[in-house]
Order: structure tokens, then sequence, then C-alpha cells
């Protein structure tokens, strides 16, 4: 059955706001890109105006007889976004207009009573905004460490982490009016490394994260997979051999946690002599790429590649991205090591890359979701979703 006119004005009119997110426009490059008629595209550009989604920006082309063409482009101020990098102990918030354009950018450490830290929490938030001029926050994107309930969006209860995780995202909608999305911080790093970073061409794979923790994010077929109760990815309580103990349900020490967790990398640099004071596990891995360090390298390839090539076993994503501060300071002197493992360890051909986004990779994949969610709900979702 054909789409009704209204039904065809809005899938017209969202494929062509999600072209000019991207970028400015003609009406003639509209009409390129859309394969619509320029009348349709007259009418088109007249809605979004009308409805104050797209404004001229500027003009288009050298100057010539008669006018320049005029640019089109989204209204950037229609709606203000935030995103959070909520750790155990700080919380990092940069603050964006529609199209993403970073307005304001601020970190604290966040401690003392669950009330005090969701009260600094708020503050830190509403400071950015106000030094990003943004008078309302429409969406507001979280990444935080924990289990998201699929069916409620919240963080799981859960006691290895403080309480004023779970207080924070009501606290901030009840606040500020806005929309929050909560979002396990790997799954967010993979959405960042698959738009912007080492997975861009890939839309199956596997984020192994590698920080403080470790954790791993799947994408099948495009779709983040989340499992029943949001802990797809939990590696870090993988059964491993060489712990010398076992995972339980409330931690995951003795899991492939404690071979690959930040405390577990620096104990290993301290053996090889390696370990500086106040050196994080990122900067011990980078200074042994620097100076050629193989043994260590080759001793981390060992321990990654044990979570690597069990996830390679099981989904056989093909492609396995390093993520996290240590996956970046590795580079390919690390990957590459972690892929002959792997190579050797399951016949099915699996590549390992660095992550490039490093810890950045949660903040920004907190943006993304924001700034999806906002567009969707000003612009309408795109066709097929």
């Amino acid at each position: 059955m054909p789409a009704s006119p209204s039904t065809a004005r809005a899938i017209n009119d969202r494929l062509a706001l999600g072209l000019l997110s991207e970028g400015p426009l003609t009406a003639n490059q509209l009409k390129q890109l859309t394969g619509l008629s320029r009348p349709s595209v007259a009418d088109l550009v007249e809605r979004l105006q009308g409805a104050g989604l797209i404004t001229v920006v500027g003009e288009a082309g050298a100057q010539r007889r008669g006018p320049n063409a005029r640019l089109y482009g989204i209204v950037a101020g229609r709606a203000h976004l935030a995103a959070l990098d909520v750790r155990t102990d700080s919380v990092r918030v940069v603050v964006t207009d529609l199209l993403g354009a970073v307005l304001a950018e601020d970190c604290a450490p966040i401690g003392g009573d669950t009330g005090t830290a969701v009260e600094r929490a708020l503050t830190l938030v509403e400071r950015a905004a106000r030094e990003g001029s943004a008078q309302r926050l429409h969406t507001v994107g979280i990444g935080a460490p924990g289990l998201i309930d699929p069916a409620t969006g919240d963080l799981h209860d859960t006691s290895s982490l403080p309480a004023w995780h779970r207080r924070l995202a009501g606290a901030l909608q009840q606040r500020l009016g806005a929309r929050v999305l909560v979002e396990n911080e790997t799954n967010l790093a993979a959405r960042a490394e698959q738009r912007d970073g080492a997975a861009h061409d890939r839309d199956t794979f596997v984020l192994l994260w590698l920080g403080e923790g470790v954790g791993a994010a799947v994408v099948l077929d495009g779709v983040l997979r989340r499992g029943a109760s949001g802990g797809t990815g939990e590696i870090g309580f993988l059964p491993v051999p060489g712990t010398g103990a076992l995972p339980s349900a409330t931690g995951c020490e003795g899991g492939f946690h404690s071979l690959a967790c930040a405390a577990a990398l620096r104990e290993l640099g301290a053996e090889h002599g390696l370990l500086k004071p106040d050196m994080s596990a990122a900067d011990v891995v980078r200074h042994a790429v620097e100076a050629g360090e193989g043994a260590f390298l080759d001793a981390v390839a060992d321990r990654v590649a044990v979570g690597a090539a069990a996830m390679a076993a099981i989904l056989d994503p093909g492609c396995v991205v390093l993520g996290g501060e240590v996956g970046r300071a590795g580079g390919a002197a690390l990957a590459d090591r972690v892929t002959d493992r792997v190579t050797a360890m399951s016949p099915l051909r699996t590549e390992v890359r660095a992550g490039t986004l490093g810890g950045a990779a949660v903040l920004r994949g907190a943006l993304l979701a924001a700034r999806d969610a906002a567009q969707d709900e000003l612009f309408g979702p795109p066709a097929g979703r």
C-alpha cells in the first residue's frame, strides 16, 4: 500500500534532516541526494523553516552572475544536550548543541554520602549548562559502570557501585526536566568506536574494554546486544585458568578481571621492572610500546587473548576492538600480538584492532546516544526504525 501524502512528507522531511545533520546543503544538493523533484524540495524547505528546524546559514559557491544558492542548515540551538561519564568517584560532563558542537566541558571528583554526592554531580551539570548558555537541557546521556536493566533502563542495585550512581539519573530528570538516558559505559564505548573509531567499517564486532575493570560490548548485525538481564559482555566474571580462584556472584576476582584489569597489569609491569610511581596501567603499556619491551607486551597479550578468544569462539564476530586507555596505549603492537594468539587458539578468523578513542569513547558514546534521541524526538525517527 503506498504511503499517504502526510506519511510521505514525514519520511522525506526526516531524510532531508538527516542529510542536513551532516552539514549545510543547498536546495539543489537536497534534490540530488533525496531524488525528490524541485517543487517537492521547495515545499520541504518551506515546511522545515516554518517549523524552526532549519534556516539559511550562508551561500554556496563563488560569486557568479545572479544570486548565489542559499545554504540551509539545522538550527543547532533548537535543543541543548549533555553527556556524562560517571566514574566511581568522579563525573565528567560535556554540553553541546543539537549537532554535537561542544559548548562547555567540566569534570570534578564526587564523594561523600549519597545525598552530597548527588548534589555535587547536579551542580556540576548545571554549571556546565550555564557556561554553555544552555537555558534548558533537552536530553542527557549517562555512561556508567554496572548493569543496565533492559526493561527499565535503570542501573542494577549492586554492592560494588556507589549508591549515588543509582540516584543520579532520577535527580537529573527531576531537577532539569530533561530526558535522561543511562547506558553501560562499555556499550557506549562500542557505539563511539563504531561511529568514529576503530570499528567504523564493521556491523558485527566485540569491544573488549580494558580499564580499571574489564568488560565487553557485543554488536551483531548492527544491533547492540544486551541480554536478558543486561549482562551481555560481563567478561570480568569469566572463569579462566591462571588466577588461582573462581569468581562469585558478588565479585569478579578470580575471573578474567584478575588477569587483565588495571591493577593486574600494573602488577605485571612491576614484575618486568617497568612500573614507576603514579604510572597507570595505560602508562606502563605505552612505555613498553615506546621502549620496545616485547617480553612485557607478550605477557599482556597472553592475558588479553584469553578473553578475546573466548568471545571469538562463542560469537564469531570477526573483529575484536581493544578499547579503553590500555587498548589505545597498546596500539598495533599489542593488537597484533593478540591477533596471533587468538589465531592459534581458534579456527575462526578474528582480527584484533586497537581502539582509537581510549577512555574518551564513553563520553562520546553518551553524547551520540543523547543526540540521536533528541533528533528522533524533534525530527521524527528515521525510516525503518
